[in-house]
């Protein structure tokens, strides 16, 4: 039986009410006021029996009254059917995308509070994505959660993707009330995790607003779905016209198209290291290679934060937040930081990682990340043979490829004994160009003995190769005291144009991996002009893109704007010199010696 007793009605905004529900108080549509006037709306799960409560609080696009089901069916559906342990135990009816199903958490003494920020769900405004004006809006939540009656006021920040990357802009404002946070798979770099890979324009945003953000900003109103769980409009009880509707947000894909270099727009939505200092659980995925993997790994290195943990999985994108293993990783955290619970976790070694193996993975604990014991191994390319080989040659001359094309692959001999890469790469070349310009796509491959290439379950794509990296040749500047010679790192503020034909010395950065190559199979790495193609066709799509699913998944860099053929289609050459092979180093952890 339902319990429902009416709080407020507003204009435009449908009524405020709440009920008792699946053994939880929720507290629907409730009002929270931005100190510019706007009212952003939320829903508060929260135990029936009256206290105050640790709070775990999300803020983000997504509608919180748009089911998981719903909103990412096929998304759910494989969720749901390879673990049944994230649908076990609830009902359901209160699961959203990407955020904690309160049911899994209320029962244990947490308040969960879902905000629609600005302009999207149920929340009127301006859609402006990662701007200061939203982060400023998530302090204000911030600040109400910890001040309502329900509140022990400590706030635990918790989400996937859209709700980790605004965590780390937030936690740079050190918002009074905020406890600890969890990022799942979040990114922090607005320009090198996100919209420019090296310096290369990724289209992944631009799709992004069209597929998960339009379909459900405010003012949809009866154009927009209805909630299961209340009947009430997704979008906000006003109807728009498109007209209004295009007035009401930036146009994403063209704003960031307008700044190519990391320029004021990307710092002010880019986490600030030096002023991180809540305690935080970072959690990684090796196949999130293009947008989440180098956030998690990088806030470990460089946050403020004394107290931070590092882990790394594999699976899709959204998985482990919802399975046992991921919950109970982040109950145990939240248990220490937001209720004082003494449960081990202040002892908790600060690196966890999930290993990849060809098929499984193996559960491993690290004391730091690079991992201490890693012997940094250069594996040289070869011109005769396009070798990959530990031993360097003399070899002189060049390889050029078509910039369209599928560029050269270098390949090395049968491992002698299994080997583990876990950490991050670089790569040093030397490169010229038939014009002013060119895009390095770099991709580190692994092969079985009989030449089949080995590709794994990524963030997104089911056919993820173990590392990318990019650069365009023209931001090739590093900054020097942020470099690392595992982790190049470069200004992105003052491109350098080519001389045609004329050679550059390329430091570039690949993503960080975890794989365990089997006794016999083959490393390789391609140098390309585009990017990677596992197969030229799939028929593999998720509800919520656009395209096909071919290697990269959403993050493509394909935009002709960004890209005009007449600089990037041209000719490369990857130049050899007795003094300056090119080289990778990888992050070879030795056997037998790991912690």
């Amino acid at each position: 039986m339902l319990f429902r007793s009416e709080i407020s009605v507003e204009k435009d905004h449908g009524s405020t009410f709440t009920e008792n529900r699946a053994g939880m108080a929720i507290d629907w549509d409730v009002p929270i006021q931005m100190e510019d006037g706007l009212t952003l709306r939320a829903d508060v799960f929260r135990p029936i029996a009256s206290g105050r409560y640790p709070v775990l609080l999300s803020y983000g696009p997504y509608a919180k009254g748009l089911s998981f089901q719903e909103g990412y069916p096929s998304a759910w559906q494989k969720m749901v059917s390879e673990h049944p342990d994230v649908p076990y135990g609830s009902s359901n009816l209160f699961q959203n995308w990407e955020v904690v199903d309160p049911e899994k958490w209320v029962p244990d003494g947490y308040v969960c509070v879902r905000v629609d920020s600005r302009g999207c769900g149920r929340s009127p405004g301006y859609v402006d994505h990662f701007s200061p004006r939203e982060t400023q809006d998530f302090v204000n939540c911030i600040s109400w959660a910890g001040e309502q009656a329900w509140s022990s006021g400590k706030v635990g920040l918790s989400g996937v993707s859209y709700f980790g990357i605004n965590q780390w802009q937030v936690a740079s404002r050190n918002p009074k009330y905020l406890a600890a946070m969890c990022i799942w798979e979040g990114a922090a770099d607005w320009y090198r995790d996100m919209t420019h890979h090296g310096g290369i324009l990724s289209t992944f945003w631009d799709n992004w607003f069209d597929m998960q953000v339009k379909t459900v900003q405010y003012g949809l109103g009866e154009r927009g779905p209805k909630s299961k769980a209340t009947g009430a409009l997704v979008c906000g009880d006003v109807t728009m016209s498109d007209q209004e509707l295009a007035t009401n947000r930036c146009q994403f894909g063209q704003d960031i198209l307008a700044h190519p270099t990391d320029d004021q727009y990307h710092q002010e939505r880019s986490a600030q290291w030096e002023k991180i200092t809540v305690p935080f659980l970072s959690a990684g995925n090796w196949g999130g290679q293009g947008l989440h993997l180098r956030g998690n790994s990088e806030s470990f290195m460089r946050a403020a934060s004394k107290q931070k943990w590092l882990e790394m999985h594999g699976l899709e994108h959204w998985t482990h937040f919802y399975t046992d293993y991921g919950v109970n990783i982040q109950k145990r955290f939240f248990a220490h930081f937001l209720k004082g619970e003494d449960n081990g976790w202040d002892k908790e070694p600060p690196v966890r990682l999930q290993v990849r193996h060809v098929k499984h993975f193996e559960e491993r604990t690290e004391s730091n990340w690079p991992l201490p014991q890693t012997q940094w191994t250069r594996m040289y390319l070869g011109l005769k043979n396009q070798a990959l080989s530990t031993q360097p040659t003399s070899e002189t001359g060049a390889l050029s490829f078509q910039a369209s094309g599928d560029g050269l692959t270098f390949i090395s001999s049968p491992m002698l004994q299994e080997m583990e890469l876990t950490g991050p790469i670089a790569a040093k070349l030397k490169v010229s160009s038939s014009t002013t310009d060119a895009d390095l796509f770099l991709v580190l491959r692994v092969f079985t003995p009989d030449l089949r290439e080995v590709t794994f379950a990524g963030a997104i794509d089911p056919h993820t190769p173990i590392a990318q990296g990019w650069l365009r040749a023209s931001h090739r500047s590093l900054d020097t005291q942020l470099t690392k010679p595992y982790r190049p790192y470069h200004t992105h503020t003052d491109p350098q144009p080519l001389v045609p034909g004329k050679t550059v010395d390329l430091d570039v950065e690949l993503w960080p991996t975890s794989i365990v190559i089997p006794e016999g199979y083959r490393l390789a790495l391609s140098v390309r002009g585009r990017d990677y193609t596992y197969a030229e066709k799939t028929g593999l799509k998720l509800s919520n893109f656009k395209n096909e699913l071919l290697g990269c998944g959403p993050f493509l860099h394909n935009d002709p704007r960004d890209r005009p053929k007449a600089i990037f289609d041209g000719e490369t050459s990857l130049h050899f010199d007795s003094d300056a092979q090119p080289y990778l180093l990888l992050p070879v952890i030795p056997r037998g010696n790991k912690q």
